[in-house]
């Protein structure tokens, strides 16, 4: 009889960690693992990664993770920035898949740097809502984020009136009985919720971390609502801000355009005191948002062009600013000159060939300007425009016996039908009717003129005073007639 007996033995097989120790990694093949070296590079601001092992002509992949457990993301550069270096940091390398050989290696070399600790509490935040219980009753929904899990304990909070904020007695949690999840971001996040609040007296809630010198918070609910009443109301003020903007431009725009160009002539062998007043006028009326031309301030533009070039240019730009006016300065000379101006045209058309009187009274270069605004005022008053396009101005202060009353009668033929102003008694009646619009109606009618001004220009020539030549000194502009320069 044999007796056969059934022998059963158990092997039990190490796994691939336990046999590669660190001491047989340099003589078993499979063991081999390529070791990842980092040096800290303070000038450029970055963590060097540098690859060891034995296969080193093997490419090799790594990996960041934040905790062991964390998520693994891929890297492919040679450096990491330091702002995402933290304690918790860890770092997976491993030999590209070719014969089986997956084994990683996982090193977290920063652990105990302190400085890194600190993007650690750069990068916490917490979040609270506030929400219903079944029970209708009210609660407090917390949640804090942190590139690292993190120890310690959260409570409940009220605020005082010295800006403090006061412990709520029952309501502190433990952050260690808590499951930390990692988010989409790679941010571990521990919620919490505080039951059964009376919401009346504005709950915060404050944190206390390990490792973390001062308290984090207060975290209030009511800080979103500040927030967005303190956006509504910056709103607010810049929408004030860009109406009262708007509101200056637009009132800039109006004085600009509602006010028109202005040409101010000064009488002939005017004082000193008359230029000034015509000066004076002329800043005035600048600063009412006038465009003005005064012709004792284009003296240069006068001798390059000629007395009536210069006007006739001058109405062609008030023609097309469409409002404004000529304004000629009446005193005693002008009076007389347009008088002797209005006889001398006349005795020329009766006899058919007007004669040159000489330079009598016109001893001043700058007379023939007021020349040409006389031949240009009967020219409008012979299609009955002159009235829209010339005005009279006289200063009280000069005013003699013999200057025009309070009204055009009285005044030379040429002059009347002008509108009169007394200054400054009339000054608000100046710029009223300064302000009127004068644009032609109609193109055709400034073309209708445009031949009896041409036939206007050359009679002015015929009446023009000797021809005068403009020196320039080293201090101004001079003016002398060609019988006084020497030879």
């Amino acid at each position: 009889m044999v007796l056969s007996t059934k022998l059963r033995q158990e092997l039990v097989m190490p796994s691939v960690d336990e046999v590669c120790t660190q001491a047989s990694q340099e003589h078993i093949e499979e063991c081999d693992v390529p070791r990842l070296k980092s040096i800290i590079n303070q000038e450029r601001n970055q963590v060097e990664l540098y690859i060891d092992g034995k296969n080193k002509s093997l490419p090799t992949v790594v990996c960041l993770q934040y905790e062991r457990n964390g998520k693994c993301q891929s890297w492919n550069r040679t450096s990491i920035p330091l702002y995402l270096i933290t304690s918790c940091i860890c770092l997976q390398v491993w030999w590209v898949e070719r014969d089986q050989r997956t084994r990683r290696s996982v090193s977290c070399p920063f652990t105990n740097y302190e400085t890194f600790q600190k993007n650690v509490w750069n990068n916490v935040s917490m979040s609270v809502v506030q929400g219903q219980m079944y029970n209708d009753a009210a609660m407090l929904s917390w949640n804090l984020s942190a590139p690292c899990k993190l120890e310690g304990e959260v409570w409940l909070c009220q605020q005082t009136a010295d800006n403090k904020c006061k412990e709520m007695q029952g309501f502190r949690l433990q952050l260690s009985n808590g499951t930390w999840r990692q988010n989409s971001k790679r941010q571990w996040e521990i919620p919490g919720v505080f039951e059964d609040i009376n919401i009346q007296l504005s709950p915060c809630v404050m944190a206390k971390l390990k490792g973390l010198e001062n308290d984090l918070g207060p975290f209030c609910i009511n800080d979103n609502t500040r927030w967005r009443w303190s956006l509504f109301i910056a709103s607010v003020l810049l929408l004030l801000c860009l109406a009262a903007l708007m509101l200056y431009l637009l009132h800039h725009k109006l004085k600009t355009t509602v006010r028109g160009h202005v040409v101010l002539l000064s009488p002939p062998e005017a004082c000193s005191a008359v230029s000034e007043s015509v000066c004076g006028l002329g800043s005035l009326l600048r600063e009412e948002g006038f465009s003005v031309s005064v012709d004792q301030w284009s003296r240069v533009e006068q001798c390059a062009l000629g007395p009536l070039p210069w006007l006739h240019s001058q109405l062609l730009h008030l023609d097309s600013v469409g409002r404004g006016r000529v304004v000629l300065v009446l005193t005693q000379e002008a009076w007389d000159r347009t008088e002797e101006w209005g006889h001398q045209h006349q005795d020329a058309t009766t006899q058919g060939n007007m004669e040159d009187k000489g330079p009598s009274q016109m001893s001043s270069p700058y007379s023939d300007l007021f020349t040409a605004s006389l031949c240009c005022i009967r020219g409008d008053k012979q299609v009955g425009r002159a009235g829209e396009r010339f005005m009279l101005v006289n200063f009280e202060t000069f005013t003699s016996q013999q200057t025009p009353p309070r009204s055009d009668r009285g005044l030379p033929e040429l002059l009347q039908g002008l509108t009169l102003v007394h200054l400054p008694s009339q000054m608000q009646a100046l710029l009223s009717e300064l302000s009127v619009g004068q644009r032609m109606k109609q193109y055709d009618k400034m073309r209708k003129t445009r031949g009896m001004y041409e036939t206007e220009w050359k009679k002015a020539d015929q009446l023009r005073i000797p021809h005068h030549k403009c020196l320039r000194t080293e201090k101004n502009w001079e003016i002398k007639p060609l019988n006084e320069l020497p030879s």
